[in-house]
């Protein structure tokens, strides 16, 4: 396990301080803000610290309401909405200088044996032929070196390979609005399925409203051409996964209007086993003066 990854677990990790209170330290991200995935992680270890272990996380809903300070802790409150005999409802809101940034709906059930069926993976390179983050980001002689070291600093936990050239790596036409990434801790974890949930979620937040700017041939917030922040975010977790081990992440966008974008994805094993379905809504706005 590498330090950054050592230090992203250790993020996570909160600190309770009365029964479902919870509060946990917060960072800067690529932009001068909280990463919305560390934040809807947190807020996921914090409800799923009050549910039975032999209940694993099936679902989340969330809304960004606020930038969040990198600068100062985040306090946790956590509603236990409902115990039933499968399913299990907890809700989390974030709290910063006594205002909600963020709330999250989760739910929670027993394993239990049902119909099976799943939409097939699609093709996709292997990741072991893909360039790391780094190899690929010096290659980027038109981003500033600072953008350039935020976006690797901000990764370093996890080895995150583009299919493709990224929005920010080529952009001044549209291209088709469908991105891949594979991603995996730079690391073990140990086997907590709460853990690869919330790593999942970490990550699901970095790169979904890609397949929106790569339709309108925008770099994003890299190059400045598009502001932006993720308005609403949602997760079902299908199939068992380990955040540890190579998981395809296909990112689409079906619609972008009104200032707003919307991404959906499915998350694969490497074997091809459906993981998880993603979506997400953000506002996408072009500059005033373009």
């Amino acid at each position: 396990m590498n330090q950054a990854l050592s230090d992203l677990l250790d993020l996570l990790d909160l600190e309770q301080i009365e029964e479902n209170i919870f509060r946990g330290q917060s960072r800067s991200a690529v932009v001068p803000r909280v990463f919305g995935g560390q934040v809807a992680a947190q807020a996921l270890v914090a409800a799923g610290r009050t549910v039975p272990a032999d209940r694993h996380a099936h679902s989340l809903h969330a809304y960004f309401l606020r930038p969040g300070d990198p600068g100062a802790p985040i306090v946790y409150t956590v509603e236990r909405i409902r115990d039933g005999r499968s399913f299990t409802t907890r809700r989390a809101v974030a709290v910063q200088h006594g205002r909600p940034i963020f709330a999250l709906s989760a739910s929670f059930q027993l394993d239990e044996e049902g119909l099976d069926h799943q939409a097939p993976m699609p093709a996709a390179p292997d990741p072991a032929t893909l360039p790391t983050s780094a190899d690929r980001f010096r290659g980027y002689g038109h981003l500033a070196p600072a953008v350039v070291e935020k976006f690797l600093e901000a990764r370093e936990a996890i080895d995150l390979r583009y299919v493709e050239e990224p929005p920010f790596g080529r952009f001044g036409e549209p291209r088709e609005p469908h991105s891949q990434v594979w991603f995996r801790t730079n690391g073990k974890l140990d086997d907590d399925p709460l853990l690869h949930v919330v790593l999942a979620t970490y990550v699901s937040d970095m790169t979904l409203l890609d397949s929106v700017l790569l339709a309108h041939g925008r770099g994003g917030w890299a190059v400045g051409d598009v502001v932006g922040a993720s308005l609403d975010h949602a997760m079902w977790f299908h199939r068992p996964f380990r955040a540890d081990e190579w998981l395809l992440y296909d990112q689409e966008s079906p619609s972008a209007h009104g200032g707003r974008g919307l991404g959906q994805a499915r998350i694969y094993t490497q074997d091809g086993s459906l993981a998880i379905s993603v979506i997400q809504e953000g506002v996408v706005r072009v500059p005033r003066a373009d």
